[in-house]
């Protein structure tokens, strides 16, 4: 059974264009993300999904620089993109996360794919991004191949195209569903980058822990850092997430 991570990467964003190469303790948004992602077990291969837009090419120049797959396609269908990534890539279980989440932890990425592998004849599907109780940012969606193409076969709303998983949450006649929840509701907790607010916050974390750990901390390393500097919250805190 193979587990491949796809990692929705692209230069366009309306808020913080071409955030996922700013740099943070001198590597880019997009390899500390991969550099995170590494040190799940159960992945077994990782892809970077980008688009065919000239735009783009530095995303594929990242990627192999480190030395990392990638696939190009539609920039505006993402799940054709994803399913075409999946499909190259012989994936039987794929994992969702995107390239925003530089905070993003491997423990709990880990558990949550295992989750699923030890669930697959019950549920299709398992993440932690519809009944949250992870900060945002820790975001992974773990779900058969299976039901990544009927998706791709079967979505045809511009929104289902355009965010890859809608059509199978809201499906759930379709596909068997579960959520990893944590046991202390953190949903409050802004850690994704899409605004320089969140840039600011990510970039302070980083350079309070990453020099002493590397990429070797996790969410309750964060979460100390909350309880010793308070106004850590404040600096994203009023950042509303953009609607699907």
């Amino acid at each position: 059974m193979k587990v491949v991570c796809i990692i929705q990467a692209r230069m366009g964003s309306t808020r913080l264009p071409g955030k996922v190469l700013k740099k943070i303790c001198g590597k880019t948004i997009l390899e500390h993300d991969i550099d995170r992602l590494k040190r799940v077990k159960n992945i077994n291969e990782i892809i970077i999904a980008t688009t065919i837009l000239e735009n783009d090419n530095c995303i594929v120049e990242e990627a192999e620089r480190l030395n990392v797959k990638y696939y190009r396609g539609s920039e505006e269908d993402v799940l054709a993109r994803y399913y075409y990534a999946a499909k190259e890539n012989k994936s039987d279980i794929v994992v969702r996360v995107t390239s925003d989440c530089p905070l993003i932890d491997s423990e709990v990425t880990e558990k949550i794919i295992q989750y699923q592998i030890d669930n697959m004849q019950i549920y299709d599907y398992v993440s932690n991004t519809i009944d949250r109780t992870y900060p945002r940012g820790l975001d992974t969606e773990v779900f058969k191949f299976k039901s990544l193409e009927k998706a791709f076969n079967e979505a045809i709303s511009k929104r289902d195209r355009e965010h890859v998983t809608p059509y199978i949450w809201d499906s759930c006649n379709l596909f068997r569903l579960a959520q990893y929840k944590n046991d202390i509701d953190y949903s409050e907790l802004r850690w994704t980058l899409d605004t320089e607010e969140d840039f600011e916050l990510i970039d302070k974390i980083y350079n309070m822990l990453y020099p002493s750990k590397k990429n070797d901390f996790y969410m309750k390393d964060v979460l100390e850092l909350y309880k010793q500097y308070t106004n850590l919250k404040s600096i994203n805190n009023s950042i509303e997430q953009k609607k699907i």
